[in-house]
């Protein structure tokens, strides 16, 4: 079975690095699985981007084209908003490869035009990172629910009109794709029952199958080894925070971890704890958290990112809705416990008191109180971290996820054949 995943990148964050683990997986069981993207970034012969500087530039260049039409909106939220309008020649590069399924991920930022999806001509697996798929171009709704009839007066445009962008991104999803051979796949069951209640795909078949990684990359590593070589300390209980853009990403809820670390202050003794921050430098004006903060910066190396998370003796992801939460995976594999909020995605990674802590949404005291209890006794602690790694092995492999996908795409092909003689 040939298999193409579309994707805007190959890059190591969020739903670009789940689309490549798959791609990985499903090579190592033996199927034929290329990946085609605009923008590469690892040197893999299996990965396909245009060759030419003029199609290259093109392709950094369309996330800011496809912006343009946001400056009928000043007052906008400046959260992630994609209308996909853009010409793209992607229709023809997948018909010279010609594959037998097509699964869809991350492909926003310009790369791949709503009206393409109806041109593919080929059985349809989409895999959603997030809720932009079926809204009318925002990534994630917040608390607005206008996803389940066809947008419009989008709050994050600030808009008061019926008849904005939003609704043309709705309409031109419903017109184009109302009658596709199409199968969507969600890393997590919060996700799969926002897709099951919108206007798009309700009517759809929908799978949950987690996001993978490569638990020979990601695994424990000596933490006192692992803090030399970071030139971290080894006499202090390290909290680790990491996500992209780690101070100024509202969704991420570092709202919520500031206030929690300064509640734990109160009860702990300061030089016992320290912070280690990274997905960020140091703001010019570092808020107070009543720690000393490590700052690492950007990390795009897994074998580094493994280091960091092994290093540490908690993850906090205290996100406020996060489609599955590949940080908290990853640390938990490294045999770092989690502590996440009982919301959205996280709920399918983190097992309350088992392999970490699952705070009431969006409590800052009870994030605090999950803190502490992770870190209080070294006996229960060790429990945890044997858990932690156990859930990654048995649920979050390469092998478990490719398996799954294998199985998706076979149905569908198989249901396709036997349309296709009739």
């Amino acid at each position: 079975m040939k298999v193409c995943l579309l994707s805007h990148s190959d890059g190591r964050g969020g739903g670009y690095a789940a689309a490549y683990r798959l791609h990985q997986g499903l090579r190592k069981m033996g199927v034929d699985s290329t990946m085609l993207v605009g923008d590469k970034t690892r040197d893999d012969h299996t990965v396909l981007s245009p060759n030419s500087k003029l199609a290259k530039g093109w392709s950094k260049l369309t996330p800011t084209l496809d912006h343009l039409p946001l400056i009928l909106y000043p007052k906008r939220d400046r959260t992630p908003y994609s209308i996909q309008w853009i010409p793209d020649r992607i229709a023809s590069q997948v018909a010279q490869l010609a594959p037998d399924i097509i699964n869809l991920h991350w492909v926003n930022a310009g790369y791949l035009q709503i009206e393409t999806v109806a041109r593919l001509n080929k059985p349809l697996v989409w895999t959603i990172h997030d809720m932009w798929p079926f809204t009318g171009g925002c990534h994630y709704s917040g608390e607005c629910d206008r996803y389940m009839k066809s947008c419009g007066s989008c709050p994050q445009l600030h808009s008061d009109q019926d008849w904005d962008i939003s609704r043309w991104v709705w309409q031109r999803k419903a017109k184009n794709w109302k009658n596709l051979n199409l199968t969507i796949i969600t890393p997590s069951r919060w996700l799969a029952d926002c897709a099951k209640n919108s206007s798009l795909f309700q009517n759809l078949r929908i799978e949950v199958i987690a996001n993978g990684l490569d638990i020979k990359t990601y695994r424990p590593i000596e933490q006192k080894l692992a803090r030399h070589l970071l030139n971290l300390p080894h006499d202090k209980q390290l909290i680790l925070f990491g996500a992209m853009s780690a101070n100024s990403d509202h969704r991420k809820g570092f709202q919520f971890l500031l206030p929690a670390l300064q509640k734990l202050n109160q009860t702990k003794q300061p030089y016992q704890i320290e912070l280690v921050v990274f997905g960020a430098s140091e703001p010019i004006d570092s808020p107070d958290l009543g720690f000393k903060v490590h700052y690492l910066g950007r990390l795009n190396d897994d074998i580094l990112l493994a280091l960091v998370y092994s290093a540490a003796d908690v993850m906090i992801v205290p996100s406020i809705q996060e489609s599955f939460g590949q940080t908290a995976s990853e640390a938990l594999s490294c045999g770092t416990p989690v502590v996440a909020f009982n919301a959205t995605g996280l709920k399918d990674i983190v097992e309350h008191q088992q392999n970490g802590y699952l705070a009431q949404p969006f409590e800052v005291e009870d994030l605090a109180k999950g803190i502490a209890w992770v870190l209080e006794d070294r006996e229960r602690y060790g429990k945890l971290c044997d858990r932690a790694r156990e859930k990654v092995v048995q649920e979050f492999s390469l092998e478990v996820q490719a398996k799954y996908y294998l199985s998706v795409y076979q149905d569908i092909y198989k249901f396709y054949l036997c349309t296709a003689r009739e």
